[in-house]
């Protein structure tokens, strides 16, 4: 039995301890960015806990959070980040070899499944923070007037470079 839960709890009895209630987001922005746990954009951006929304996906993807995005701006998280960032996951992997991972370790049956869902795989990060900022910038469902901003974060310095803004 995996000592995951067990886990948990304990480290949710120790933050429960000194639980402060968040605010409510105060910047009015929504950060979109990778699951990577090597990103941490309050830390990254200067924000305190709780001060914008933040969207997680395998590489920080605008069309994989596209829907919870529609669903931040109707809670006015109105203006978006999209921060990617250096040796990210998406740029070593292939729709083809995450097929070939679900077939290996799953059966045929479930490698089928893969073919229903686009990974957004990139090899350009500055290239791809263009595209999800653009993406964005000319889909109907995001709110007039959204200024979305793109930025690629290092993980090598820990420094975020500026690459558009909508």
């Amino acid at each position: 039995m995996s000592t995951v839960p067990q886990s948990i709890l304990q480290a949710n009895e120790k933050y429960a301890a000194s639980f402060a209630k968040p605010s409510i987001p105060r910047k009015n922005f929504l950060v979109v960015t990778c699951l990577d746990p090597r990103i941490q954009p309050y830390e990254q951006m200067g924000l305190q806990f709780g001060e914008c929304g933040v969207l997680r996906n395998a590489g920080g993807t605008a069309p994989n959070a596209l829907p919870n995005i529609i669903v931040a701006q109707n809670f006015g998280l109105r203006d978006i980040a999209i921060v990617h960032h250096t040796d990210c996951g998406l740029t070593h992997i292939t729709h083809q070899l995450i097929r070939d991972a679900v077939q290996e370790a799953n059966g045929a049956e479930a490698a089928k499944t893969v073919d229903q869902f686009e990974f957004h795989e990139f090899k350009d990060v500055p290239g791809s923070v263009k595209r999800d900022v653009e993406y964005l910038a000319r889909h109907p469902a995001i709110r007039k007037g959204t200024q979305i901003t793109g930025w690629v974060y290092d993980v090598e310095t820990g420094k975020v470079e500026d690459v558009v803004v909508s």
